[in-house]
């Protein structure tokens, strides 16, 4: 593991990340998802010996902290950005899961592989909205930073002040303007059991993305299953093989 600080808009970034088979072309950037880290991601490492791959802690998880400012999804691709100038590493495909996957779009990369990503807003259930109404009128009243800890949402838990900004900021973003505008390959993956980013929403990304999704079985992390893992891996080295 390497650790390179990024000065970005006044603020140090620490990027802790890991490069596999340095020697190796083409390059694959691998993003992980909100909450996780780059060993999440590092499952695929031994599925691409002939791939250059760059595994990130993204800012504010794993080995990438303190995160010193809130940010938004767009601040990340620019901090990622300039990381990858920076260390002069120019990914040939993006693999993304989650959260990550809102970055990896904004990276714009010539390959796009999406695991399960975020970006189309999902109808929240009626005990989600409840709560949030309830907090609301709690903060009216004075108290609701005092119970917030009753409030908070599982993904923000533990979170420091910055990072539970930061996943305000983002966790209810539209980017179905963005799928649309994406100009690159795209392999496009879901669980059918995923309650964070269910079917429909993977489907709607195909529709905006001109592409069929593969829906796989399992839930937000179906690739931790072996078997959905080969099959990724397999659509990948295709997709790359074709490209020559």
């Amino acid at each position: 593991m390497a650790l390179r600080k990024i000065k970005w808009r006044g603020e140090e970034f620490p990027i802790s990340y890991k490069i596999v088979n340095p020697d190796k072309s083409p390059s694959l950037l691998f993003l992980h998802g909100w909450g996780a880290k780059k060993e999440l991601m590092e499952l695929f490492a031994p599925h691409f010996p002939h791939f250059r791959q760059l595994y990130i802690d993204l800012p504010g998880f794993g080995g990438s902290q303190p995160l010193p400012i809130p940010l938004k999804t767009a601040d990340y691709k620019e901090i990622v950005a300039q990381f990858l100038e920076e260390i002069n590493f120019h990914p040939d495909g993006v693999i993304a899961h989650s959260f990550g996957g809102k970055v990896g779009l904004l990276l714009s990369p010539p390959v796009l592989i999406l695991l399960a990503s975020a970006g189309i807003p999902v109808e929240k259930p009626l005990s989600v909205k409840a709560k949030i109404a309830l907090f609301k009128l709690l903060k009216k009243l004075g108290i609701g930073e005092k119970l917030r800890h009753l409030f908070v949402s599982a993904d923000a838990k533990g979170a420091s002040e910055t990072l539970y900004q930061t996943f305000k900021n983002v966790v209810d973003e539209d980017f179905s303007s963005h799928f649309s505008q994406f100009k690159g390959e795209v392999l496009l993956f879901g669980g059918d059991r995923d309650t964070a980013v269910p079917p429909e929403a993977v489907r709607r990304q195909g529709e905006l993305l001109g592409v069929t999704p593969n829906i796989l079985p399992g839930d937000h992390f179906f690739f931790l299953n072996p078997e959905n893992r080969v099959a990724i891996v397999k659509m990948v080295e295709n997709l790359f093989g074709k490209r020559g």
